[in-house]
This record gives C-alpha cells, sequence and structure tokens, in this order.
C-alpha cells in the first residue's frame, strides 16, 4: 500500500532539511537522518545522509559501517560509492576505496581516484587523471598541484617544478605549491622568485596556512642564497605558527616509551618465542624522518628480491586497534595475546599491505619512521621481519626536519626543544630493543654510509640475507617511484656535502642541543 500524500511530502521535507544541514550542521544532520530511518529504515537518501555526516564528524569507522551496506543494496549509487570510497581512502584503506571509483565520472571522484591510485603507489596512472582535470578546468590550481606531485614521485621534477608554477600563476599566494618547489630540494628559486614570496608573506590578507608554506619555503630560498640568519628566522616564525595549530605531549611520548621499556622484557619474548606469523616478507626501515631512511630504501630496493612501496601506515593502524578505547594500555595489553592472537595480527599486517606489492618480489620494506615505536610489535607479530634502524647525527637530523614543513603528523617537529627530546627517547627505546634481543636490529649510520657505502651497503644486504649486487651501489640509477621528501635527492650519486650542513645554523641551535642532552655525544648506539 502506498504511504499517503501527506506522509510522502513531509518525508521528503525531512530529507531536504537534512541535507541542507549537512554542509553546515553535520551532526544535526546525523540526528535527523536518525530520527527518518527509525520511521523509515530502509530510506536511502537518509542513510546516505547519515554516512556523509558521519564522515565529516571524523567517525570514519561509523561512516563506514552505513555506507557499506547501502552500496551493496545499490551499486549504481555514484554518489553513494564515491562518498564510501572517500570514507575508506581517509581510514588508510586506498585498496578497499579502488574498486567503487573505477568508472569515476564526475571531476571529485576523479580527484579522489588520482589521490587513492597515488596511495596505491602508481602515480603513473594518477598523473593521467591530474592532467586530464587540468585541462578540464585550467582555472583551478588543485589538479597541476597534484600532478607535480605525481611527477615528483616518477623522479620526473623539471616536469613537476612546471606543474607547480603553472598552479602558481592561478593562483599566486597558494603556498603550497611555493614549498611544493622548495621541498624538491634540488630546485633553486631565482631572485623574482625570492622577492615575490617575501612579497606575499608582508600581506596581512594572506591565509594562516599559506603564510606558513610561504614562510618554509622562504627560508629554503634565503638558505641556498647564503643567508643563513634570515633563513632561520623565516623557518622559526613558520615552526611557531605551525605549532600554534598542532600541539605535542611531549611527557605523553616519553611515557609511552617508558611504558614500552617495562612491557617488552626478555621474559616476554622468550614467552613468545615461536609465535607471531612466520614470513620473512617485511624490512622495516625505521627512525625519524631526516635520517636517510629513504636512501637506505633506495639501496635495497635496487636489489632484485626486494620491492619498496612507501611508508605505510598499516602497523600503526593494528597497534591502536590492539589498544583499544585506552592508548595508556598499549603496548602492556600485548602481553594477554596469545600465540593464535599474535600470528592473526601478523597475517593481517600482511594481508593489509599486499596490494602495495607490485613486482612480485620475495621481500618488501615498509619504511614508515614512525614504526621505530612498534619495533616491540613488530617482533611479537612478525618475529622473522627484519628491522633497520636509518640514523643520522642529531643536529644534522633534528635540524633537517625542522626545516621540513610535513603535510602530517611529526607534530614534535615544530619546536626544537622537543625535536630534542624526541630524538633523546628514540635512542633510548632503541637501545633498550638491542639489550634485549641483541643483533635483531640492523643500525645504518648515514655518515658512515656516505663515507664508506661499500662497505656499509654490503654489510645492509647481509643482515637482510641477500647477496651484493651492483645495483645496490648504484642505486641512483633504479627508476622507481618515491614519496617522501628526499625523491630528487636518491636519484643522485651519494654525497657528503649535507653531512655538516646543519653547523651554518649552529648558533640558532642552543636549544635543540640543550634538550639532546648527553645523547649528542653518544648517539650511534
Amino acid at each position: 500500500m502506498a504511504d499517503p500524500p501527506r506522509a510522502t511530502a513531509s518525508l521528503k521535507d525531512a530529507l531536504a532539511h537534512a541535507r541542507g544541514l549537512l554542509e553546515r550542521e553535520p551532526a544535526l544532520a546525523a540526528a535527523q537522518a536518525r530520527e527518518i530511518l527509525q520511521v523509515a529504515p530502509e530510506q536511502p537518501d537518509a542513510a546516505l545522509i547519515l554516512g556523509v555526516a558521519l564522515g565529516r564528524l571524523g567517525d570514519l569507522e561509523g561512516a563506514a559501517a552505513v555506507l557499506a551496506p547501502l552500496v551493496e543494496a545499490r551499486p549504481e549509487a555514484a554518489i553513494a560509492r564515491y562518498e564510501l570510497a572517500l570514507v575508506l581512502y581517509r581510514l588508510g584503506r586506498p585498496a578497499a576505496a579502488s574498486p567503487h571509483l573505477q568508472d569515476a565520472l564526475t571531476p571529485m571522484a576523479r580527484y579522489l581516484r588520482g589521490a587513492v591510485l597515488m596511495a596505491l603507489g602508481e602515480p603513473e596512472r594518477a598523473a593521467a587523471d591530474f592532467h586530464a582535470l587540468a585541462e578540464l578546468d585550467p582555472r583551478q590550481p588543485g589538479p597541476r598541484l597534484s600532478l607535480g606531485h605525481a611527477l615528483k614521485e616518477l623522479g620526473r621534477t623539471g616536469e613537476a617544478a612546471e606543474a607547480y608554477r603553472r598552479a602558481l600563476t592561478i593562483a599566486p599566494g597558494l603556498g603550497e605549491a611555493w614549498w611544493s618547489l622548495a621541498n624538491l630540494k634540488t630546485f633553486r628559486f631565482s631572485d623574482a622568485d625570492l622577492a615575490a614570496m617575501q612579497a606575499l608573506a608582508a600581506r596581512p590578507t594572506l591565509s594562516p596556512q599559506d603564510r606558513i608554506a610561504i614562510g618554509f619555503a622562504l627560508g629554503k630560498a634565503l638558505e641556498d642564497a647564503g643567508d643563513p640568519a634570515a633563513a632561520f628566522a623565516c623557518y622559526q616564525r613558520g615552526n611557531a605558527a605551525r605549532r600554534a595549530g598542532q600541539p605535542y605531549d611531549a611527557a605523553g611520548n616519553t611515557a609511552f616509551v617508558r611504558r614500552s621499556i617495562d612491557a617488552f622484557t626478555p621474559a616476554l619474548f622468550a614467552a613468545r618465542a615461536g609465535q607471531g606469523d612466520p614470513a620473512t616478507d617485511p624490512i622495516f626501515i625505521l627512525g625519524l624522518p631526516r635520517s636517510g631512511s629513504t636512501l637506505v630504501e633506495q639501496i635495497l630496493a635496487s636489489h632484485s628480491k626486494v620491492e619498496g612501496v612507501g611508508e605505510l601506515p598499516d602497523l600503526t593502524a593494528i597497534a591502536r586497534r590492539v589498544a583499544g578505547v585506552d592508548p595508556n594500555a598499549y603496548p602492556a595489553c600485548l602481553a594477554s595475546l596469545g600465540a593464535a592472537d599474535l600470528a592473526a595480527l601478523g597475517a593481517e599486517y600482511l594481508e593489509r599491505t599486499r596490494p602495495m606489492r607490485k613486482l612480485g618480489r620475495p621481500l618488501f620494506i615498509d619504511k614508515f619512521p614512525s614504526n621505530f615505536l612498534h619495533v616491540g610489535l613488530i617482533r611479537l607479530i612478525l618475529p622473522n621481519a627484519k628491522i633497520v634502524d636509518a640514523r643520522r647525527h642529531p643536529m644534522a637530523c633534528c635540524f633537517s626536519a625542522y626545516k621540513q614543513l610535513f603535510a602530517e603528523g611529526q607534530a614534535y617537529s615544530y619546536d626544537l626543544a622537543d625535536l630534542g627530546r624526541y630524538y633523546r627517547d628514540y635512542v633510548e627505546l632503541m637501545a633498550h630493543f638491542d639489550a634485549v634481543q641483541p643483533g635483531r636490529m640492523h643500525r645504518v649510520i648515514y655518515e658512515r654510509l656516505v663515507e664508506d657505502p661499500d662497505r656499509e651497503i654490503r654489510s645492509l644486504l647481509a643482515y637482510c640475507g641477500l647477496d651484493f649486487e651492483q645495483a645496490c651501489l648504484d642505486f641512483h640509477r633504479t627508476v622507481r617511484p618515491v614519496r617522501t621528501a628526499s625523491a630528487a635527492q636518491v636519484r643522485r650519486p651519494l654525497f657528503k656535502d649535507a653531512v655538516d650542513h646543519w653547523r651554518a645554523f649552529e648558533p640558532w641551535l642552543g636549544a635543540l642541543r640543550e634538550a639532546l642532552g648527553p645523547v649528542i655525544e653518544a648517539w650511534a648506539g
């Protein structure tokens, strides 16, 4: 029996009202949608509104739980498929998002497909989407910017710079485009560029985000011009502004390290010996950003048996799920997991990362630096995985991070004292694992690597159970996508000029040196 006309009209009005609330009041939109679903549980538009609202409120798991059955029931619903793909992408599950974007027709869907392809390590296909979008609407800088990112990953730095330049012709004050030019590392700004950025930085109407990005880019330009005092002033302002919107709990990180030291005892590892997933596939390269980890990855990925798949979020996601609602319960809670639990977590990691492996090689590299916080978890769930600790002199490493405007995370890097304390925490945690499981982790010291690459590379390969291949010494000739800030640098032969580059800024690094304390003399392990 059909709904009475008045009821139908009332439902339409309620849906229209909920839809109108989505942009400005997603919480109210979600509440309205839930009320509609109580009356009409099968109402697809109400389910869509609820799913979208939950996504905008940050409840990504809740959004996926609502949108997935809707898409399954109505696979032809393009909007629902797009919204589900967006939620899955934001959850760090690009492989699950990808099937919903195969027939992306709208510019929004195609842009998301490009982002998903980038996350899946397919920058060539992503570049095709971004190029098509740039041609479709030449007035939008976003596709040009994203195209530049894809080209940078492919090693086509000249074309990447041109794409960023094109974005700036559309939006001269676009801070991300200026910073992206600086972040090519091998790019040098002209005098005209320097003047343009200085003029932009003086504008009171510049948005906070653009001001921060231009500030970091300006620091790079002044540094290259040989004016460290002016460069440091720019870096300092940029970091202070970034820190204001991204607080960091230094004491909380230190407390986590202490909990980890207490949790991962020789007795725990002895009791769990032989448990976990026995796979030998993963090689984890970890440490701090700007430590030479991308160089180590490029060297190993030049071997015929190893594939580099970039920085993967999967181990962190597993750790968060294991921790549950109380993050302070981790990692002590791992002691309560049985053999089957540990093996299942190891298998889950391998399954989650499988879509990133394109070459069919027996070994793959996960180069997410912050995985150093989860060495204990790795040892329990993947006991046969290799772990490479990429380490660099603390002053060089920390100052290089201070100059870097990270896309997300790394909140500790925007204050020199916090950077020093974070490095100290890192060294303390790695020293603990050296003590409780001696010889299980291999350390690559950046300065030793550039001084004697043949010896250090042979030692690294031996640890990984690999025969020497000349391609590893000629790593700069290897053609592969590289996503990090060092993408252009690792496509050049080894150079030593970066080792002591920080010394030009030493007069302003007192807070960093003080925070490092005794680690500054005993950092190499």
